[in-house]
C-alpha cells in the first residue's frame, strides 16, 4: 500500500468522483481508476460504491478513510520533524486540547516562542479527553491539553497553573438566571446539556458526579456534547441547561447567555501532557522547556 496511492484514495473520498480528484491531483481519468482498483484488489475489498456522476464510500471505505488520514498526518509530521534538522529554531508544533480558558497561558508561551523563531509553527486540534489521548497515543499529536478528571497515569505532564470553575450556561430569561449560584437541587428539574467527559467516566474518579451525590441518575440529561460551541447554540434556542467551564461559552453583555457557578463551588485543575520517553522535535522541545520556566515563574 503506496503513501502516494493513499492520498489519491482520500482525494476521491473529499471530492465525490473521479472526475474532479483526477482534475484536482493533474491525473487522467483512467490512471485515477486503475489506481483505485488495484488498491481495491490488494486489500480485497470494494471501497467506492459507483453512481452514474458520483462515487461514495462503503462501509470499508470509511475505515480506510479514517486509517489513510492517520497515515498521511503521520508520514506529514515526520516530513515536516527532518525538514525541521536543518534549521534548528524552525518547525511544527502539534498541540490538542479541550476548550478551556487556560489555553490562554499556553497561547502565551506559544507568542513568546514565535517572537524569537519566527519559523515554528503551531497546529491545533480540539477535542475532549479520549479525542486527544488518541491521537497523543498514535504519535499525531505533540502535546495534549487535558481538564480534570482524566487519566494522565501513562504520560508525563505539567500542571497548568490555572483552575476551570464548573457553572451552568443559561438564557439570561430562564428561571435559575435570577440565581447567583447552582446548587444540586436547582439541576434537579430542568432539562441538562452535559459534556460526554463530565459523565462517561469511572464515577469513582468523576468530580462532577461526586458534587451532584446520590442523585446524580436522576438528571434529565437531554444532550450530550464534546465541545461548547454547539451546546451554546442547543442552550440558545432552549433546549436546556449546560453544565460546564466558565469562560467557553460568550456569555458577555451583548450575549443571550449567562453563567452560575455551582455551589458549593467546583474548580478542576488543568494539565498539559506528553507521551512518556517521547522524542521531540528541536521546536518541541523548546517549546516544552518555555512552558516549564513560565510555569515555574
Amino acid at each position: 500500500m503506496e503513501i502516494r496511492v493513499l492520498r489519491y484514495f482520500l482525494a476521491i473520498a473529499r471530492e465525490g468522483s473521479i472526475t474532479n480528484a483526477a482534475s484536482l491531483l493533474h491525473l487522467t481519468q483512467p490512471t485515477l481508476s486503475r489506481q483505485i482498483k488495484d488498491l481495491e484488489e490488494e486489500l480485497g475489498q470494494k471501497l467506492f460504491t459507483r453512481g452514474s456522476h458520483n462515487m461514495t464510500l462503503t462501509a470499508e471505505g470509511m475505515l480506510l478513510r479514517k486509517r489513510a488520514e492517520e497515515i498521511i498526518s503521520m508520514v506529514d509530521k515526520t516530513q515536516a520533524e527532518f525538514n525541521s534538522m536543518e534549521d534548528v529554531i524552525g518547525g511544527d508544533i502539534y498541540i490538542g486540547g479541550g476548550e478551556t480558558d487556560a489555553v490562554r497561558l499556553i497561547a502565551g508561551t506559544a507568542k513568546e516562542l514565535r517572537d524569537a523563531y519566527p519559523n515554528i509553527h503551531y497546529h491545533l486540534y480540539s477535542g475532549n479527553a479520549e479525542d486527544v489521548t488518541e491521537r497523543l497515543d498514535k504519535g499525531l499529536l505533540d502535546f495534549g491539553i487535558l481538564i480534570q478528571p482524566a487519566d494522565i497515569s501513562k504520560y508525563d505532564y505539567l500542571n497548568i497553573p490555572a483552575k476551570d470553575t464548573w457553572g451552568v450556561v443559561m438564557r439570561k430569561d430562564s428561571i435559575l438566571a435570577k440565581k447567583q449560584s447552582i446548587n444540586r437541587e436547582d439541576l434537579l428539574d430542568v432539562p441538562l446539556i452535559c459534556s460526554r467527559q463530565a459523565i462517561s467516566q469511572e464515577q469513582s474518579k468523576n468530580e462532577f458526579v461526586r458534587w451532584f451525590g446520590d442523585d446524580f441518575d436522576k438528571l434529565n440529561i437531554v444532550t450530550t456534547f464534546n465541545l461548547m460551541y454547539n451546546a451554546a447554540i442547543m442552550v440558545d434556542a432552549g433546549v436546556g441547561y449546560a453544565v460546564t467551564i466558565d469562560k467557553i461559552a460568550n456569555t458577555s453583555e451583548n450575549s443571550s447567555l449567562c453563567f452560575r457557578p455551582l455551589e458549593p463551588r467546583l474548580d478542576s485543575g488543568l494539565n498539559i501532557i506528553w507521551k512518556k520517553y517521547q522524542v521531540f522535535s528541536s521546536a518541541a522541545e523548546m517549546f516544552l522547556e518555555r512552558l516549564r520556566k513560565n510555569f515555574e515563574e
